[in-house]
């Protein structure tokens, strides 16, 4: 029932080169590995570009091959979370029988928690900066994903692709919107939920779950 999660980016990825080279392949994950670990320990206002080539173990000069600065650095680590967040939502949506707009609205939610749980960095940048202070070098941060959208469209876009026929009745633009709010719901009462507890308050992911599908129910047309 899913359509290839990729098939709506707007825009080239965040990364200044993209490495072809299976040696230029692995430093690229090893300095986005850096990067993940180095967000939860000093988190993203005190990060630098110099500490995560030092973490990776990578000359600062084969950083800046691959990044800009640390704008592009962390929109590439925005970007590699929505692609492993899509995946495994994916995958999970291939082990379900009959997920119908409910189903699909709680298994999102489920991976999301999930990743916010066990990846590292994910707290801190899970699809763009996800706390309230702008760290310093950072101009474009409602626009990690996507220079053309702000980043919850950019993931409303790619769930919309993901859920295929699940949101094709109605109006496409209407559907994007729709989701578009939805993100933004979930994402305050799972900042909620996870501000007093590491593991995240089932009571209030309960909640999330809730709220979402309430909300979609009423703004998307039943197929």
């Amino acid at each position: 029932m899913s359509v290839d999660a990729r098939s709506l980016q707007h825009s080239p990825g965040p990364a200044r080169r993209r490495p072809v080279q299976q040696r230029s392949q692995e430093r690229y994950g090893r300095i986005l590995d850096a990067c993940a670990g180095l967000l939860d320990e000093v988190g993203a206002t005190a990060l630098t570009t110099k500490e995560v080539a030092q973490r990776a173990q990578v000359p600062i000069g084969t950083l800046y091959q691959f990044f800009a600065g640390k704008e592009d650095l962390l929109a590439a680590l925005a970007t590699r979370n929505l692609d492993q967040y899509l995946q495994r939502l994916d995958d999970r949506l291939a082990g379900s029988t009959a997920v119908g707009p409910a189903g699909f609205t709680d298994l999102a939610v489920e991976e999301f928690v999930a990743m916010k749980r066990a990846v590292p960095g994910f707290g801190q940048v899970d699809f763009g900066l996800a706390g309230t202070a702008v760290p310093s070098g950072v101009r474009n941060e409602k626009h990690l994903l996507d220079s053309g959208v702000d980043n919850n469209t950019a993931v409303a876009l790619r769930l919309q692709a993901l859920g295929g026929d699940l949101f094709e009745a109605g109006d496409p633009a209407a559907t994007t919107l729709a989701l578009r709010v939805a993100l933004e719901a979930a994402d305050a009462v799972l900042k909620l939920a996870f501000r007093g507890d590491p593991q995240g308050d089932p009571a209030l992911i309960a909640e999330c779950k809730r709220l979402v599908r309430g909300y979609l129910a009423q703004q998307l047309p039943a197929r």
